[in-house]
């Protein structure tokens, strides 16, 4: 898909606080930030009201509690930070990595009904999530739900501690 102003061209995690990830959740953020940059809808309206153009560069990080969205313009220039509290993702965050950890180790030794039984509840919190990733985004950014789903991914991926 050609690049548009208003998509994210590229995305970095603010590796700071990461210990170590397993080989599984490793996985996972590289084929959300893969993805990501491939095809996505990513339009900071106060960076648009304030003349910037995309396509964007975006840095996340996690501050005091808060995610912090660092934003750069199509000319590398700083075009605003968006803030978002956690506190209405942190059960989606927390219920989507324990679920993750069950598929994981059913891909392992499970059925494969019980492997899709698993994987069909993953999606459901996952797309829970994302839908509080959106309502937290309402006025401030507009993307679509895909776009979302993949940064919830990397969200989670933000808050794993070891």
């Amino acid at each position: 898909m050609p690049r548009t102003t208003n998509s994210i061209a590229q995305i970095t995690l603010d590796e700071a606080t990461v210990i170590a990830r397993s080989e599984d959740i490793e996985k996972e953020r590289e084929v959300a930030l893969r993805d990501l940059v491939e095809d996505n809808l990513f339009k900071p309206l106060r960076a648009l009201d304030k003349g910037h153009e995309g396509p964007w560069q975006v840095h996340l990080e996690v501050i005091d509690g808060m995610l912090a969205w660092h934003i750069r313009d199509a000319k590398g220039e700083a075009a605003g930070t968006i803030g978002l509290g956690m506190a209405r993702m942190r059960r989606a965050i927390r219920d989507y990595f324990a679920i993750c950890d069950s598929y994981y180790k059913a891909l392992r030794r499970a059925s494969a009904q019980e492997i899709e039984t698993i994987d069909m509840a993953r999606r459901g919190i996952h797309d829970r999530g994302t839908r509080h990733l959106l309502d937290a985004l309402e006025g401030k950014v507009e993307t679509d739900f895909e776009t979302a789903r993949r940064l919830f991914t990397l969200i989670c991926v933000l808050h794993i501690k070891a």
